[in-house]
């Protein structure tokens, strides 16, 4: 198959997008302010509660084909890496408001140029459950944060009811063989095991010589015997927590990590997020396998450092995995130098 190649005129920004990435970020600082007057602490101002805070090593794969060998995987090798697993919102909430999912991964001891404002030897990968960022451009981002916004002041009571509506909805449209909305989805996510999630990048971003998209699957045995295994929020407010706390306190975790290449301009867009890269046009293909041992998962002065003192961020990168399209920018604050923290 023929991958479309990277250059700098692959991009289109949008009219007033330097607005719209100014509107996000006021937008989310005051859901931030928000939150600490109401609970008196300050969170991050999305996937604030994590479920699974753990090291492990990620192992890029041997022999790959010229096409992905670029960049952080030219070469064979083994890397340390943190990975925080979290919920969506920018708050704490009890796990019956079960929304879209998060897994961040930071790999040390990175080599190669960087971003502009990044100086570590590190690379930041940001994913979350679903394929697809909903209203997926710098402008719709701003209407989804505006949204998010109004419902942070909303007695978690009603927060609950909403995601539950999503999710039947959701269950209703997959009954009757259509595909479920993503949208839908992002709010109101079923109540599965955290482990056993696919996690996504959502968004493209540069893959070296050519434009990707992330995602990790997971493979262990162990993970996919978790396929059916549901949380009773009425028994566990954190629930999915202590789940991923059991499962680490046997178990390893295994997630390949794999490349989707950008093939078609057309059908696989690198400005509309909200748009689903088909895998008929596209496969993911693996790249590295990320091994994450058993371990204590939520030790208070790990979880502390990571929940506190770490972030992730698209834009914490290689110049070779410079991340893509408005979403992106808005997201990583690009060219704006103004950021708000990541999961």
């Amino acid at each position: 198959m023929a991958y479309l190649p990277y250059g700098d005129d692959i991009e289109t920004t949008e009219a007033g997008e330097q607005e719209s990435i100014d509107g996000i970020i006021k937008g989310m600082t005051q859901e931030s302010q928000t939150v600490e007057t109401r609970d008196g602490h300050a969170v991050r101002a999305s996937h604030a509660k994590s479920t699974a805070c753990v090291i492990g090593k990620m192992v890029v794969a041997a022999d790959l084909p010229p096409e992905l060998a670029q960049g952080l995987f030219v070469n064979p090798g083994t890397f340390d890496v943190a990975v925080r697993f979290a919920q969506g919102p920018g708050e704490k909430l009890g796990d019956r408001v079960s929304t879209h999912r998060g897994m961040a991964i930071k790999v040390f001891g990175v080599d190669g140029a960087k971003l502009a404002g990044h100086d570590a030897p590190t690379q930041d990968f940001v994913f979350a459950s679903g394929t697809t960022f909903p209203d997926g451009t710098a402008a719709g981002f701003v209407a989804q944060a505006k949204k998010i916004g109004m419902t942070v002041p909303m007695p978690e009571g009603v927060k609950s009811v909403a995601a539950s509506i999503a999710r039947d909805i959701n269950k209703a449209l997959n009954a009757v063989g259509v595909e479920p909305s993503p949208t839908l989805d992002f709010y109101g996510h079923p109540f599965s095991h955290p482990l056993v999630e696919t996690y996504f990048s959502q968004c493209p971003i540069r893959y070296g010589d050519h434009v990707a998209k992330l995602g990790a699957f997971p493979v262990a045995a162990k993970q996919r015997a978790l396929s059916e295994w549901q949380l009773d929020p009425h028994q566990d407010e954190d629930g999915f927590r202590h789940a991923a706390i059991e499962y680490f306190d046997g178990n390893d975790a295994v997630f390949e990590l794999r490349t989707e290449l950008w093939a078609d301009a057309e059908t696989l867009p690198i400005e509309d997020t909200s748009v689903d890269w088909p895998t008929r046009v596209s496969e993911y293909r693996t790249i590295a396998t990320i091994r994450l041992p058993r371990q204590a998962a939520y030790g208070s002065d790990r979880v502390r450092y990571f929940d506190e003192v770490m972030t992730f961020r698209p834009a914490h990168a290689l110049e070779a995995h410079r991340p893509l399209g408005g979403v992106m920018r808005a997201h990583a604050g690009l060219p704006c130098t103004q950021r708000f923290p990541t999961p």
